[in-house]
């Protein structure tokens, strides 16, 4: 991770016009457009954390982002491959065009911290409570402001229904050049067992050439439960590198366990962390791709919209922001939901080891359908072609999914 030397500025006494809380992905990012885009708005963002980002690696098809929305990711140091990407399954093998870019959290942070003034950012503060009229951190001190704009982590809530993506991945330094020249987004052609007993999950092995010799192997599976064996999934991480051939060193790793949102009440779990007058952004304001878990496309998206909304209405009250967010959370909501049944049908109607079988029928498809997937863009006829062939799925089981509104979802935070 970059270090910067307390990354903390000293907040004019005077109200500010907007505070941001929560410096990950969708708070740094709606940081950096107020900063280019509204450049007479009195921003801070407030960070618990030492720097940035945490500690994560954001994927996308460069196609997921809108061409006029690309310029925001100018100036990140990114990884790129422009020859396409590969996908293996037990009966399949393609290499598909799309160009893919990687964003490692430490150059998120670099950047952040290299563009953005000093005064502007409070790293390792934590803030107790947020309100219409500013915030309170947790040393005591006050800090008024016009809009407050609620970037904290997602919160699990029980009006929400689904499964859920585990992953642990390795960069790895290797001895010699690894040969790979494009990323292996899915190799889905390893054993599909869940961890410990925990029965058939769909499971694949995601990789990233990062350099000639450095390259990055994630182990990821969907799974009833969140339940992470972390020395398993590393032992799977080491085999996968021993089958190619791939000696080094281990230079970075990150894990995690994501949400799959399949159903359930948007406004009920909005209501559980909504805070009159605040509004609220990112994965805690459920802007993510129900089925990929993807959030860099929407989180760029929401902070051009509210920086240009600030700078066109400077006067812009702090409830109307609020009011904007909650209405994009229930628009994305609403365009989402094909993806939210196409969960259900993974979940309900997919016997777990039968759900490599619904992938490889997918990927079997055309690759510009493939892509606006990804990006949340599918076409009605991209839908029903989805839905149609062969069915990976027996049909009675996949009209109760249709109709379902979720498998109910403990979605307490894993240990």
């Amino acid at each position: 991770m970059v270090d910067s030397p307390q990354a903390t500025g000293t907040p004019n006494a005077d109200s500010h016009d907007v505070i941001i809380v929560g410096g990950g992905l969708a708070g740094g990012l709606i940081a950096l457009a107020l900063h280019r885009h509204a450049p007479d708005c009195r921003f801070v963002v407030i960070e618990a954390g030492r720097s940035f980002g945490g500690h994560h690696r954001w994927s996308w098809f460069e196609t997921d982002i809108r061409p006029k929305a690309r310029t925001l990711m100018a100036g990140f140091d990114l990884n790129g491959w422009d020859e396409g990407y590969d996908i293996t399954f037990p009966s399949l093998g393609r290499t598909l065009p799309t160009s893919y870019r990687s964003l490692a959290s430490a150059e998120f942070h670099a950047k952040l911290i290299a563009e953005l003034p000093a005064e502007r950012v409070l790293l390792e503060t934590k803030a107790a409570s947020l309100d219409a009229g500013g915030v309170t951190l947790a040393d005591g001190t006050r800090l008024a402001a016009k809009r407050v704009i609620d970037c904290r982590p997602f919160k699990p809530s029980k009006a929400l229904s689904g499964g859920w993506q585990v992953f642990l991945g390795q960069q790895f330094r290797c001895e010699t050049p690894h040969g790979l020249t494009r990323p292996i987004i899915m190799d889905a052609s390893v054993d599909q067992l869940a961890p410990h007993g925990n029965g058939a999950a769909y499971r694949f092995v995601y990789v990233l050439p990062l350099s000639p010799t450095d390259v990055f192997i994630e182990d990821t599976y969907y799974a009833d439960q969140p339940k992470m064996d972390a020395d398993v999934l590393k032992g799977r991480v080491a085999e996968y590198a021993h089958r190619n051939g791939w000696k080094g060193e281990i230079v970075d790793q990150e894990a995690g366990i994501l949400p799959v949102i399949s159903g359930g009440d948007i406004n009920a779990a909005l209501a559980e962390v909504a805070i009159p007058g605040v509004a609220l952004a990112g994965a805690r304001g459920g802007f993510s791709h129900p089925l990929t878990s993807y959030t860099l496309p929407f989180a760029v998206d929401n902070a051009l919209a509210i920086a240009h909304l600030i700078a066109s209405r400077p006067a812009l009250a702090g409830e109307a922001l609020a009011d904007f967010c909650k209405r994009r959370s229930k628009r994305h909501w609403r365009t989402t939901a094909y993806y939210r049944m196409l969960s259900r049908m993974l979940f309900e109607a997919a016997e777990p080891d039968k759900r490599v079988v619904v992938f490889e029928h997918f990927y079997a498809l055309q690759g510009k359908l493939v892509e606006r997937f990804y990006a949340g863009r599918s076409t009605w006829p991209d839908r029903l072609r989805i839905l149609t062939g062969k069915p990976p799925v027996a049909i009675p089981r996949a009209i109760r999914a249709l109709f379902s509104s979720g498998k109910p979802l403990n979605m307490e935070t894993p240990a």
